[in-house]
């Protein structure tokens, strides 16, 4: 009889509800402000925004992100061999490739 109250449909109506319930109390106990044209702004820190574009770009990311995928990826393949020469040259690549990421 009560298993429908734990079905996921159920859980979402409740807690749905609940929400809208605190969300309602919330803006009934709010203390009203007057309007300015600082609220609706899209930068309201004081100063004017920058002229220039925020965003400087990936390429560090990306060296960075590949700097670890090498080092993990590396990791992985020298954990699972069996120590061979063969594991002996792969570390060397894989530490040429690091310096090589490394330097630029």
């Amino acid at each position: 009889m009560t298993d429908w109250l734990l079905s996921p449909l159920a859980a979402f109506a409740f807690y749905a509800l609940l929400n809208a319930l605190v969300s309602g109390a919330g803006a009934a106990f709010a203390a009203r402000g007057k309007e300015s044209v600082g609220k609706t702004s899209s930068y309201a820190g004081g100063e004017l925004p920058d002229k220039a574009p925020a965003a400087p770009g990936y390429r560090q990311f990306f060296l960075v992100a590949l700097f670890f995928a090498v080092l993990h990826l590396g990791a992985l393949m020298l954990g699972s061999s069996d120590l061979s020469p063969v594991a002996g040259v792969y570390l060397l690549g894989l530490a040429l490739a690091l310096l090589a990421l490394i330097l630029g």
